[in-house]
């Protein structure tokens, strides 16, 4: 059976992002909004992937809550390592040997590097068994994996299993 209403969470950004892009609130305009938070994820529905099960939600909001203090301390140390001499960075590519078998995980994973200033996922190996991942400055790419493993990649699988 076929939901008519597939992502109840995404319709109702879609409304609340309508109703800011206008930036009039009004019968018409909430109206417009709900129709247009209705029909694009139905239509749209058969392109999303299933849903992530979560494990164990609390962690993912501890784990949220650590990557927003990881991403204010990285942009302190990044400004830092610019306003630097360049010529001291050490930039390198890491590739990280994923644990995850997750799709959603692991896009999860990738993200959550990119997101931490100073490291940036270029590429997920096509049988999802590695991650390439850009580093701005490390003396030693197995400490960086290890750490990538151990902050981010650990959590993810108990979060998501």
């Amino acid at each position: 059976m076929h939901r008519w209403l597939p992502h109840p969470l995404t319709s109702a950004t879609i409304v609340l992002l309508w109703l800011f892009l206008v930036n009039q609130v009004s019968v018409a305009q909430g109206l417009l909004g709900a129709v247009l938070g209705v029909v694009i994820p139905y239509l749209t529905s058969a392109f999303w992937p299933q849903r992530p099960r979560l494990r164990r939600p609390w962690a993912l909001a501890r784990y949220l809550v650590r990557l927003l203090g990881d991403i204010v301390i990285a942009n302190l140390e990044v400004a830092r390592l610019v306003l630097g001499p360049t010529e001291r960075l050490r930039p390198a590519f890491v590739e990280v040997p994923l644990e995850l078998t997750d799709d959603f995980a692991i896009t999860f994973l990738a993200a959550v590097v990119s997101l931490t200033p100073g490291s940036l996922s270029a590429d997920i190996a096509a049988d999802r068994t590695t991650l390439l991942v850009h580093v701005l400055d490390t003396d030693d790419p197995e400490a960086q994996i290890a750490e990538i493993k151990a902050r981010y990649e650990a959590p993810l699988k108990e979060i998501f299993g």
